[in-house]
This record gives structure tokens, C-alpha cells and sequence, in this order.
């Protein structure tokens, strides 16, 4: 899953959990639908701002979410469907994983 579209989020402050991976080549199918599940139940989630990913052809992405809260991330962390797609991914689909969550103090954009 490869997205162009930036994120339209607020001011800030706001948080960032920033997701980077190394995809196995297992169940590309499977993981596609699984990612579009993902963000498809996230936006229903309560402090859900917008999300941004992108994967390269060598099976490394950034997947970055963004949140209103540590309490908003929190729930969404222990949502139970998202914690099925979790351990999916451990099992199956992630080569290696770093999950990272950052306060956004400020933001810029650049020429339109």
C-alpha cells in the first residue's frame, strides 16, 4: 500500500506513532487487506487525526498515524482487532519492525 495523499491534520500539538517495517514476502495478499482494514477501522477510533504510508519495492515502509493523545493511542493499541493484525504481523509478515511515538510540536508545509 503506497499512498500519495498527505495526512489534513490539525494544528498542533499531536502525536505521531511511526511505524517502520521490512515486509517478509509472505501473504502479500493477505497483508494488503489487513493495511486497508487497519485504516479503515482506525478512523473510527476516538483522537484519529489521519494516517500517511508508503512501502518501497524492496519491502520497507513508514506507516505514520496520527492521534490526539497518549490515551487515544492507547485504546487504539489495545483495540482487539487491531491487536489480532499485531501479532499476524509478528508471525508472519514483519521481518523487522521499529515503532516509534513522537509529540509534533510544530509543522510546516512547503510550496503548493
Amino acid at each position: 500500500m503506497t499512498t500519495t495523499a498527505f495526512a489534513s491534520l490539525p494544528t498542533p500539538p499531536y502525536y505521531a506513532v511511526i511505524f517502520s517495517s521490512l515486509r517478509t514476502a509472505t501473504g502479500p495478499d493477505e497483508y494488503a487487506h489487513m493495511a486497508e482494514r487497519m485504516v479503515e477501522l482506525a478512523q473510527h477510533q476516538p483522537g484519529f487525526l489521519g494516517v500517511e504510508s508508503t512501502r518501497g519495492a524492496d519491502g520497507f515502509g513508514i506507516t505514520v498515524s496520527y492521534w490526539t493523545s497518549l490515551e487515544a493511542i492507547a485504546h487504539w493499541r489495545a483495540n482487539a482487532e487491531h491487536r489480532v493484525a499485531q501479532e499476524t504481523g509478528k508471525a508472519q509478515w514483519y521481518e523487522h519492525y521499529k515503532l516509534r511515538v513522537a509529540l509534533v510540536e510544530r509543522a510546516y508545509d512547503g510550496p503548493k
